[in-house]
């Protein structure tokens, strides 16, 4: 009996344990999420960890106990956008044989992503520009992560002889910046309405721009 009592209080000592790290768990998405809406609403350095924990109605002290400072919220926000990004970047090229349709299918991935979330465009894409030095180092780490997977995919279509032997970094950063500047210019400026119909007129330079051969015009809602 007293092995059987013993083992019930272990048992819920266990599930209490689970419950609040699922609270935790949930509380620090919460608080990501509503940093996300403030910091497209506000801007980074108008933004307040008030605003956030306002937001996220959690208490000022719950955001601190989850993050010390502003700082690292907006860090944890760009990391957990990258992260994302990235994997679906990588589902989506796994249906792909073709190395150049793999570049492709790569930017069409973050610009289909933002299209959908035109706040995780502002603040990926401008708030991280403006929010100060200590920031620059990592944005420009991840781009360099985005930037080396279509470069990947370029330099296997030059290995299996699809397009011409090219400086597949220089062209991965070309491919990445000039989606990197339709977006900005979308977020900006709201040309054009639908983000798609901006890939349907830079693919085909993009392809020309390695050598290939552009398929006939598809519609935007195809792509």
């Amino acid at each position: 009996m007293v092995v059987a009592i013993v083992r019930i209080k272990a048992t819920d000592a266990s599930v209490a344990f689970t419950m609040q790290q699922t609270r935790a768990r949930d509380r620090h998405r919460r608080i990501l999420d509503a940093a996300l809406r403030v910091f497209s609403r506000r801007g980074y350095r108008d933004a307040s960890v008030d605003d956030i924990a306002g937001e996220s109605r959690t208490s000022k002290g719950g955001v601190y106990f989850h993050f010390p400072g502003k700082e690292a919220i907006f860090l944890a926000l760009l990391e957990r956008t990258a992260t994302r990004l990235l994997e679906k970047i990588e589902e989506s090229i796994a249906f792909h044989d073709d190395p150049i349709a793999k570049a492709d299918a790569a930017l069409l991935t973050v610009l289909r992503t933002f299209a959908r979330h035109r706040a995780l465009a502002r603040v990926f894409m401008l708030e991280a520009l403006g929010a100060g030095r200590d920031f620059h180092q990592r944005m420009a780490e991840i781009r360099n992560e985005f930037t080396a997977v279509i470069q990947r995919h370029l330099a296997q279509a030059v290995q299996q002889g699809v397009i011409e032997p090219i400086d597949t970094e220089i062209a991965g950063r070309v491919w990445f910046g000039a989606l990197n500047e339709v977006i900005i210019n979308w977020v900006l400026s709201g040309r054009p309405e639908r983000l798609e119909d901006a890939y349907a007129a830079l693919r085909p330079l993009l392809m020309r721009s390695v050598g290939v051969a552009v398929q006939p015009h598809r519609p935007a809602e195809e792509l």
